[in-house]
């Protein structure tokens, strides 16, 4: 019963911020394709969200790793 719950965990734990990683990089797309000029600050924000998605993402596997081998 463990291991399921392990995995589904971890499952979730990634799936979220892949998520997150890929609706902004549309939706980044989609911004350069209607406004060219303002690509420098939509690159900006675009890295920001990727960096805090990628943190989200570690710090979920950091709590699961402690969760599930501190016995």
């Amino acid at each position: 019963m463990q291991r399921w719950t392990l995995a589904l965990i971890l499952i979730l734990a990634t799936l979220g911020p892949s998520l997150v990683i890929a609706i902004v990089g549309y939706a980044s797309i989609k911004a350069l394709s209607r406004n060219p000029a303002a690509a420098p600050k939509i690159q900006t924000m675009m890295i920001l969200a990727f960096i805090f998605a990628a943190a989200i993402a570690v710090l979920a596997l950091l709590i699961l790793f402690h969760v599930f081998t501190a016995k």
